[in-house]
């Protein structure tokens, strides 16, 4: 019910877990008939530009009177993420008073399929979440962890079980009764985990897969290359040798690299940069620290934004692939996304420039461009999916 050609600027409001209200807005032009189609129709300006279906999700962020450097990731995966979106009249750029509103609705995104099951785990020493896809299975199953935010978050292992695996969410500390802050770290504890996962009625087997995002996905990495049961690991973002916490397997241990918080830039706005801060994996006094990965039997897929400003996920990702190689070893995927920072989520996951470190308490720099981080969301999340399948069966 436009006016040919009518300009109209289209906003997205959310509220995140906390009350914390987030919003974006875009300008449009209706078409010749007077209509507006997001899926063939560019975006003119506001918080992007082009054709960008998804555009005013991904691009949600802050309201200008909250908090900045807040992320919007459900904590809970049961009740949809309600999104409204407003059409107003005439162009009204970012944080200005939009036009009077003509048309406006209310979007539900959800993130479980009808009949997806939650259980709560406690299966001897293991916490988490498994989630089973509707029918009877079998299904490819997989262990999913996040970063050194600690606790237990969902997000991911209720979409892939919407999209037909065997999801555990797997946290490792800073969760019910594991410990309260990521001292140390045992492997038996994962290797549970995997022999758990595998064992479980519903489970194709006979391996099952890990994906890790940061430490959770040097976590993966130190899995598929000392247990036997993981056949593929999804690295996103993650470093080739073991950082910040010791890893114990019976009598070795990988000792971790550790941030020299002197390496630390803090801007005039106090936003801090750790990219320099990690030890240098490649300095040979911290070999011991390195991921022995060519003893993998199983299959890689590393997952890096080449815009990644928490630390150099591009670099350790091409070490992990020269020590492949010097073995010998084949058995690798690179996902390299140019412009895209350090958390890569699944699609239209908002962007996050900057956001609150939950252990430091400060914002810290993630890095990377909007729109090129969006479509390396959406990429990779299909791409992750054929690297599961073609691996679990």
């Amino acid at each position: 019910g436009l006016s040919p050609g009518q300009p109209v600027t289209l906003r997205a409001l959310a509220a995140g877990d906390r009350g914390c209200l987030f919003q974006s807005c875009a300008h449009y032009r209706a078409d010749s008939r007077g209509e507006l189609h997001l899926g063939t129709d560019a975006s003119h300006g506001g918080d992007y530009t082009g054709v960008e279906p998804m555009g005013l999700f991904w691009s949600l962020s802050p309201a200008a009177m909250e908090r900045p450097y807040q992320r919007l990731v459900p904590r809970s995966t049961d009740a949809p993420m309600k999104v409204e979106v407003l059409v107003h009249q005439g162009h009204s750029p970012p944080g200005a008073m939009p036009g009077p509103v003509v048309a406006k609705t209310e979007v539900e995104r959800w993130f479980t399929a009808p009949g997806v099951r939650r259980i709560r785990l406690k299966e001897g020493v293991v916490r988490g979440s498994l989630f089973l896809p509707p029918g009877d299975g079998p299904f490819p199953g997989v262990i999913d962890m996040y970063g050194d935010e600690g606790g237990l978050i969902e997000l991911r292992s209720s979409l892939l079980a919407t999209r037909g695996f065997a999801a555990l969410s797997l946290p490792y500390f800073d969760f019910e009764d594991l410990p309260k802050v990521m001292k140390e770290l045992k492997l038996e504890y994962f290797e549970e985990a995997a022999r758990f996962l595998q064992r479980h009625p519903k489970v194709k087997g006979p391996g099952v897969g890990v994906i890790g995002t940061g430490k959770g996905a040097e976590l993966a990495l130190s899995m598929i290359t000392f247990l036997p049961e993981v056949v593929a690991a999804v690295s996103i973002s993650g470093c080739s040798s073991n950082t910040v916490a010791d890893l114990h397997y019976g009598d070795m241990t990988l000792p971790g690299l550790r941030f020299d918080m002197n390496k630390v830039n803090v801007s005039d706005t106090g936003v801090f940069d750790v990219f320099e801060a990690l030890e240098d994996p490649t300095n040979p006094a911290n070999s011991p620290c390195t991921i022995p990965i060519e003893k993998a039997e199983g299959h890689f897929l590393l997952v890096v934004g080449e815009d990644d400003r928490m630390w150099k996920s591009s670099l350790y990702a091409d070490l992990a692939i020269r020590r492949l190689r010097q073995h010998g070893k084949e058995n690798f995927e690179l996902l390299s996304y140019p412009g895209a920072g350090h958390r890569i989520d699944p699609p239209s996951t908002p962007f996050c420039h900057v956001a609150m470190d939950r252990v430091l308490g400060v914002p810290v720099l993630g890095g990377g461009e909007s729109k090129a981080h969006a479509h390396a969301q959406e990429h990779s999340w299909g791409k992750i999916q054929e690297f599961l399948r073609l691996h679990l069966g």
